[in-house]
Formats: structure tokens, sequence, C-alpha cells
């Protein structure tokens, strides 16, 4: 089965499969070392955003990679997201002009609404402090307008959505003018969402898949947060997994992004180990037969792990995206 390097997205900009998910990572050094083994290793697709509190980091790498020459701007494709305090119609440019400011460029590749819900934006933070957060209500069809607007200045080549559902999504699509090109999502072997994949490949939006390897690190945002850790499942040492890791000779990791990307699907994996980094990318040269996708499909038991139990003040807005309310 064939697996494609690019896919082209709406309005014929072309996305690599494989891209550097950087959420959770704010240590310079760190990510700065990540940053450069993964584009020394071929990545040319970045996955940041203005919550990531990375952005700047990100920008001084890109940066020093554009002005060396080892790589042209044409060659990137960088992503960033408007944070939750931004999701109203008056502060989308605004934070729009942030993250090109952070990022040290003209333009970004992809921009997308990074979650359906919005809140009040108190200067100097990304999120407003927990005694200051209020929710606001999101009105979809304004923000998107909005959005295209930074196409239509040249600030963003193309615009998308993040953990928006399909009603919304349909809603977007019905009021819009540019079609999103983007739906990112949750997306692994546990929470294939194969429904809403299918959805949007058939009104051509590219599905970008995060925490495809299951987001071993999702305990550390829990701390961050002041909340307890959550069991989390371990896909890598997942039986299957591993027995077709074996039988091609490739890691688990490989398995699960080829997987992926077999269906046409992006993932973004997020390391800062350079050998895992070198090898994430490196799953272009193996087939999945149908035996092994017929059982890395029955994996599937709908489980999200990132579940935002961290901010139960989400879950009784009229936009919250998912139809189980969490305790």
């Amino acid at each position: 089965m064939e697996a494609k390097i690019s896919l082209e997205m709406t309005g014929g900009k072309n996305i690599p499969t494989i891209g550097l998910g950087t959420w959770q990572v704010t240590e310079e050094a760190e990510l700065e070392k990540a940053l450069n083994a993964a584009l020394e290793a071929g990545y040319r697709h970045i996955d940041t955003a203005f919550a990531y509190s990375n952005e700047a980091i990100i920008g001084r790498v890109l940066n020093q990679w554009l002005s060396s020459g080892k790589v042209k701007r044409e060659e990137l494709f960088i992503t960033t997201k408007l944070p939750i305090s931004g999701v109203h119609e008056d502060r989308v440019e605004m934070f729009m002009k942030k993250s090109l400011e952070n990022l040290k460029l003209d333009y970004v590749d992809l921009y997308l609404i990074h979650f359906p819900i919005g809140t009040n934006y108190v200067e100097g933070y990304v999120w407003p402090p927990p005694d200051q957060m209020k929710l606001e209500p999101s009105n979809h069809v304004e923000i998107w307008k909005k959005m295209e607007q930074q196409v239509d200045a040249g600030r963003a080549r193309a615009i998308g959505l993040s953990n928006f559902n399909q009603k919304q999504i349909e809603k977007v699509i019905k009021s819009s003018t540019i079609k999103p090109a983007c739906l990112q999502i949750e997306l692994h072997v546990l929470l294939q969402q194969q429904e809403l994949v299918r959805f949007c490949q058939q009104n051509g939006i590219v599905v970008v898949a995060f925490s495809p390897l299951g987001s071993p690190g999702y305990n550390k945002f829990l701390k961050s947060t002041g909340k307890g850790e959550k069991e989390l499942p371990n896909l890598l040492q997942n039986p299957l997994v591993k027995k077709i890791a074996g039988k091609h000779g490739k890691s688990s990791g490989q398995v699960l992004l080829r997987f992926l990307v077999q269906q046409d699907i992006v993932a973004i994996p997020k390391s800062v180990n350079s050998s895992r980094i070198k090898e994430n990318i490196d799953i272009y040269d193996f087939n999945l037969d149908s035996e092994d996708m017929k059982g890395l499909y029955d994996l599937d038991i709908g489980e999200r792990i990132l579940d935002l139990k961290s901010m139960p003040i989400f879950h009784d807005h009229p936009e919250w995206p998912w139809k189980v309310l969490l305790n």
C-alpha cells in the first residue's frame, strides 16, 4: 500500500505527511537540539502553537537555517495555532501577528483554530490565570471570516481547525469562502475516529494526527496544571504492534506512524531524542499489508488520552466538542 511523502491541501499547498510535534517542549537547548536534528534528518514540517510558549525558540532556529541558506522558505511547512484566548473575532489578527513575530516569518503555511472554545484574554498570559478565566461565546462563523482575512493578507497560506467535531466543521464549511484545509485531532490506533476522518477526506480536508504514538508525556502536562496523573496506554509495547514491527524489521513507533500515513493521514510525533526523531521519519521504505492493517484497525477502542480533565470549566461550554463529558 502506498504512503505519500506529502498530501495536497485545498489551495494547492503540499503538507509533508510526517512533521515534528513540539507540544510540551519549552526548554531552549532541548528544543533547539531537537529542531536541528529534525531538519538535518529531512523534516520540513514543524508544528507549534502560540499556547506552547515555544514559537520564539523555533523562530530563532528557523532563522538560522534560512539565513545560512541551508533551507529555503518555500521548502518549509510551518503550522501554528490561534489560542483559546484568541477565539474571538476581535483577536484573531492580533494573535496571528504575535505568532509571526515570534517565528520571525512573514507567513505560516497553516494557521489553525486550536480549540472550538474561547476565553477572555489577559495581557501577558498565554492562558488566563484560573482566577481570571472567563468563558466567552465562540462565534465560529465570524471567527472563520477573520481567519480567511489572514489568507487574504498573505499571513497564512492555508487555514484550518483543531479539536472540532463534525457538526462544528460542517457549520464552518457552510459559511466559508475559503474551506478549511485541515483538521488536526488526537489520532492513534486506540482512537481512530474513522467516521470523522472519512467525512474530512470526502470534503477535501487533510487530517493531521497529533499524539500518534499515544502521548507518553501527557502526565507531565497534568502535573503542570496541578492535576494528578492518569494511567496511560503504552502503544509502543502493544503486543500486536510489536509483532508487526518485528515482521518488517521496524520499530513499534514506525509501524504506528506508517499505519496513519498509509491512510493519507499526516502524523506529527513529538520527540526530543535525536535517534527517535530520525527513526520517526524513516517510514517510507516498507508497507503494511492488508493483514497488518486489519489487525491495527481492530485495536480501535475510542480511547481519548488528552481528555482535558484539567479544565472542567470547559465542559459546560456549548461548543465543547466531545459528546461524553468527563468527570
